[in-house]
């Protein structure tokens, strides 16, 4: 069996950047993907707008190229679907990893379709795979939703979206734009502060005009099939609803991480321990990069900063080679 200098877990912007520095440095290596090629990024909402511009979502030096500053999906895209086939990267799709282990000096990769063996492993899985639960009765009904696609579906519906961050917001103006009775269920006092500036006085306009109602201070209790509960500062209301889009944010999947054997801290927020220099775990040989270094705080990091994460990694394991 091939002893790879290097496995990474993941084919993400960050995974298929490591995967570039790798290569580049001569190190034999191969990417694991558990879904399709960026993953995480294909499930976006259709025409999702980016916050980052163009030239702080490269990777690997090569330039990328929107109509407009700030690119869309499908764009976004296309960039790493040429940027990975254009360089002929290693990379293996719809091929999940189901256990990493320790023998002597190598690591023992099993997939559902093969098993590697590897001096290094890189775990850039990110964080979109698994939501957050909002564990009320109803959550498990077919209407609701805890990933936004396309609002022509919300049409003509009576939507509920739980959350004020940016992909509750966008997806509130966009149902409502395609004709959806939208109403806003948010914890807090008003739209997120790391709402996009150029949407956020969007939708506090439509608020306060009323097109879009808003209960702040405010969380779901029960989901039904046609209504839900909303717990709010003046008492349990009762609303008719078709559908609702629980976008409460996700995390990364700290069982893997466990598994593999990668400590966390024992607080809510289970950062993984790892070097910031190196980005090295309590396990050597054994790298996170990307969102997945987080924990629970996924909006730290992002693709335009922790890009940098490539090198660093690669530059520690080649700084081992003899």
């Amino acid at each position: 069996m091939q002893i790879y200098d290097l496995l990474i877990v993941g084919a993400g912007p960050i995974g298929i950047a490591c995967g570039l520095a790798a290569q580049k440095a001569g190190l034999s290596y191969v990417i694991a993907e558990k879904g399709c090629l960026t993953n995480s990024l294909y499930n976006y909402p259709l025409y999702m707008t980016f916050f980052s511009t163009s030239e702080k979502l490269e990777i690997g030096g090569i330039p990328f190229v929107s109509i407009s500053a700030k690119p869309i999906r499908p764009e976004a895209l296309e960039y790493y679907r040429r940027v990975t086939i254009s360089n002929q990267l290693n990379v293996r799709l719809f091929e999940p990893v189901d256990g990493i282990t320790r023998e002597g000096e190598l690591y023992h990769i099993n997939t559902d379709k093969a098993s590697y063996v590897a001096k290094n492993v890189i775990i850039a899985t990110g964080f979109y795979d698994i939501p957050n639960m909002l564990h009320v009765p109803g959550e498990h009904l077919a209407k609701v939703n805890h990933y936004y696609k396309d609002p022509h579906f919300y049409a003509a519906q009576k939507v509920v979206v739980i959350g004020a961050n940016n992909s509750s917001v966008d997806a509130a103006l966009e149902t409502w734009r395609k004709g959806a009775d939208v109403t806003m269920v948010i914890r807090e006092d008003g739209i997120g502060k790391r709402v996009k500036y150029w949407v956020k006085p969007d939708i506090e306009n439509r608020i306060t005009e009323g097109s879009i109602k808003a209960y702040y201070h405010s969380n779901i209790k029960a989901i039904r099939e046609n209504e839900v509960d909303i717990q709010t500062p003046d008492g349990l209301i009762t609303i008719e609803n078709d559908f609702v889009l629980a976008l409460t944010g996700y995390q990364p999947n700290f069982n893997f991480l466990e598994k593999v054997g990668i400590t966390l801290s024992r607080d809510a927020k289970k950062h993984p321990t790892y070097n910031p220099d190196t980005m090295e775990t309590n396990l050597p040989g054994v790298y996170l990069a990307g969102v997945v270094c987080g924990g629970m705080d996924t909006h730290v990091w992002f693709i335009e900063n922790s890009r940098d994460h490539a090198d660093k990694i690669i530059g520690h394991i080649t700084g081992k080679l003899p």
